[in-house]
């Protein structure tokens, strides 16, 4: 099944958008937030990331798709928290208080002297047994009026997997923007997807020649971006030889000034090195015990 994302791409985000993400694993949660991140640090933003997962993986994983973290959290350009505290008072949450946390943010975002403001919030704590949660509608409509006139942008992340579609539905009517990961093939064994943070593509499952059509297409895509390219296939464990064949060769078409990192389990490594990749000028082959 070869799948085109229709939605907007996470990079393509402005002042003012009030995005939808929605998320089939936790490796597309953070490489989109990452992206969102790390192109609201490029333009002086100042950039908050409400996770339900503990802020040390936040930060971990921002760090490993080679965003800046260190410097902008000394700054006070970057902070990362969890949903208790902020949106959840214990296990009880409030649209009301939820929102005040909001307008508390782009208050001190004005007084800090930023020029705007980009929160990304996980809203996995919603599948949690919260009081409240019946207000999730409630707090993405406040989100919209809240956003109107400011600089501010949102992105709320829900899992797909876990989100009941009733509940999908009831808040897509407040967002502007709808986005997801574009995917160029997705079955029961084999996905291909975008990476954004580090631009590539990530490959998770099997692959053999049955998908050489889309992973054709994806290396395409990813060779007209901008400098260097990551092809992330740590989620990989199986790739038959033309499709390893396929990548090497569209390493060896870049020009030497980029770089082509690969990331893959030793076993998949052991495969690209008979194809003579340490040959190719600026190709690093890291190993998933290496990241």
């Amino acid at each position: 099944m070869v799948a085109v994302d229709a939605g907007t791409q996470v990079t393509d985000l402005m002042v003012r958008d009030h995005a939808c993400l929605t998320y089939g694993e936790p490796e597309e949660l953070f490489d989109l937030t990452a992206a969102f991140a790390r192109d609201g640090l490029a333009s002086g933003l100042k950039v908050v990331w409400l996770s339900d997962d503990a802020p040390g993986r936040a930060v971990s994983e921002l760090t490993r798709r080679g965003v800046t973290v260190e410097a902008a959290i000394a700054a006070g350009q970057l902070s990362a928290a969890p949903c208790e505290g902020q949106l959840l008072s214990g296990q009880a949450f409030s649209a009301e208080q939820a929102l005040g946390w909001l307008n508390g943010e782009l208050s001190a975002c004005r007084a800090e002297g930023f020029p705007g403001l980009r929160v990304a919030v996980d809203m996995g704590w919603a599948l949690r047994p919260v009081t409240g949660v019946e207000q999730l509608p409630d707090f993405e409509e406040g989100i919209a009026a809240a956003m109107a006139g400011t600089t501010m942008s949102v992105l709320c992340q829900y899992d797909r997997e876990r989100f009941d579609p009733v509940t999908l539905a009831s808040v897509a009517a407040f967002h502007t923007r709808s986005v997801a990961a574009a995917t160029y093939y997705a079955d029961a064994v084999l996905r291909i997807c975008r990476q954004y943070a580090p631009p590539g593509i990530r490959l998770a499952g099997e692959i053999d020649y049955h998908a050489e059509e889309p992973l054709a297409l994806a290396l395409a895509e990813a060779i007209r971006l901008d400098g260097d390219i990551t092809i992330n296939m740590s989620g990989l464990s199986f790739i038959d030889a033309p499709c390893t064949r396929m990548i090497a060769d569209a390493a060896r078409s870049l020009a030497a000034s980029r770089r082509v990192v690969l990331h893959c389990h030793p076993a998949i490594a052991d495969q690209f090195a008979l194809f003579g990749v340490a040959d190719v000028p600026g190709l690093i082959l890291v190993t998933a015990d290496e990241r």
